[in-house]
């Protein structure tokens, strides 16, 4: 019912190629998922969004935003109006860059990103190196490398740019209190790649958040 789209493309041959510095060091150590249900929580965003900052002062992280209203949003236009398969598809794809903006405009040091060549770019070395809050539209407009489909959230699409940038590390920022199974999207371990260690950690808990960024606490 649903396409899955080639992953071929000239985009994903420059993630390929970006995936790793001339040291053979991965250009992004770990992609961090900033789930959109945090928004809900004012507090726990500002404090999630500082324990990034300051990781990223050590480490070379790329920041994916969630969806969260943006994307819910886009949920209930396809309940009440059934916008098809793709049309919702893309249009959740852009909530996530409405809520990329908003994170970039509050965390320190940040800047917007639309393709590998810009992460790249933005973690390069020197004083001048930022961290990159990825808008992936762009990118995945151009590789369209996922189902059209609502199993494919925000983590499904952080777990697909981990894989394409080397990262070996997915970290996933979730609500307050979240806990249990079913905390990510029903494509997610498909999404994944093997080389890619996924750890969850609610944004209420930052000692864990803290660990994770920094390479600690156990894996999903």
């Amino acid at each position: 019912m649903f396409r899955e789209a080639s992953s071929a493309g000239g985009a994903t041959t420059t993630a390929m190629s970006m995936s790793s510095g001339t040291s053979g060091a991965a250009v992004v150590e770990t992609v961090v998922k900033l789930g959109g249900g945090v928004l809900a929580h004012a507090g726990h965003l500002d404090a999630a969004l500082t324990a990034i900052a300051a990781a990223a002062q050590d480490s070379r992280l790329l920041v994916v935003p969630g969806g969260g209203p943006f994307a819910d949003a886009v949920r209930e236009m396809d309940r009440r109006l059934r916008l098809g398969n793709d049309a919702a598809h893309w249009m959740a794809v852009l909530a996530m860059d409405q809520y990329a903006h908003l994170v970039a405009a509050r965390l320190a040091g940040s800047v917007i990103v639309v393709e590998p060549r810009e992460i790249a770019a933005a973690l390069g070395a020197g004083s001048k190196r930022q961290l990159p809050v990825l808008a992936p539209y762009r990118w995945l407009r151009e590789t369209d490398p996922l189902p059209h489909a609502w199993m494919v959230t925000s983590d499904s699409i952080a777990a697909w740019v981990a894989g394409s940038v080397g990262a070996r590390r997915l970290v996933l920022v979730k609500p307050p209190g979240a806990a249990g199974t079913g905390l990510v999207d029903a494509y997610f371990s498909r999404a994944l790649p093997a080389h890619v260690t996924p750890v969850i950690v609610p944004a209420d808990q930052l000692d864990a958040l803290h660990s994770a960024l920094r390479g600690g606490v156990e894996q999903l």
